[in-house]
């Protein structure tokens, strides 16, 4: 959404936008939304019911997002519709270049913060019995995936499910959650996932290419479902 004005502004205003700027207007649209879950997980205490809450807020940002697109000139309306529906069609090396870099030093610090993340995945009282300050622990979290999703978001746009869906796959096919192996396979696995999508996206219906979102909703919703109902189950069992 916030992207979408910056493109519309920047676009007509000076005819250029440079990556970084995209970068750091998909942060900011990051961080309302996850401010915004924020504020509903303080009503929610459901994980289902948060997780539809989140899916709608997802909803609700690419409504807008459409809306925008409909004042657009003629001449940008394909490429904001193009990445509002999710695309790589459009990535350059420039653009890898600069979100390896963005993502190389957001990972660095994800790695230095794997101890304070396994001893969180144990309870937050056994975290802060190990030293860890929750609070900054929680935003620094917040920053680093806010970072992660806006680096993407900014080239690529919205992707759905890919972020609840593979981290589920790897963490079973692995049998461990260490973050010091999830997080690299977590890389590899999403990867790997959007390549096999796209693939799928331009090929299944060729020369009619699909948008990749399609792909991955077909894919990564019912992985979401059935992640829903098991961790219900458990929780039942428990």
């Amino acid at each position: 959404m916030i992207v979408a004005l910056v493109m519309i502004y920047m676009l007509q205003q000076m005819k250029t936008i440079s990556s970084y700027t995209m970068i750091i207007a998909a942060f900011i649209g990051s961080l309302i939304s996850t401010a915004f879950i924020l504020l509903v997980a303080k009503r929610i205490k459901n994980m289902a019911a948060l997780l539809v809450a989140g899916i709608m807020i997802g909803y609700i940002c690419s409504a807008v997002t459409d809306f925008i697109i409909t004042f657009a000139d003629d001449s940008d309306i394909a490429n904001l519709h193009g990445w509002s529906q999710g695309s790589f069609a459009s990535m350059s090396w420039s653009n890898v270049g600069i979100g390896s870099v963005v993502i190389g030093a957001a990972l660095v610090l994800t790695f230095l913060l794997s101890k304070p993340i396994g001893a969180y995945q144990l309870g937050e009282a056994y975290a802060q019995s190990m030293g860890v300050n929750i609070r900054i622990f929680r935003i620094a979290l917040i920053l680093l995936s806010s970072i992660f999703s806006a680096t993407v978001t900014a080239f690529a746009g919205p992707i759905s499910f890919v972020g609840i869906a593979v981290p589920f796959l790897v963490k079973n096919a692995l049998g461990t959650s260490r973050p010091l192996i999830v997080i690299p396979a977590t890389f590899m696995g999403g990867g790997v996932f959007c390549m096999v999508c796209d693939l799928i996206a331009r090929m299944a219906f060729a020369p009619i290419e699909l948008n990749i979102s399609t792909v991955t909703s077909i894919f990564g919703a019912p992985i979401v479902i059935y992640m829903m109902i098991h961790r219900q189950r458990r929780n039942a069992n428990a």
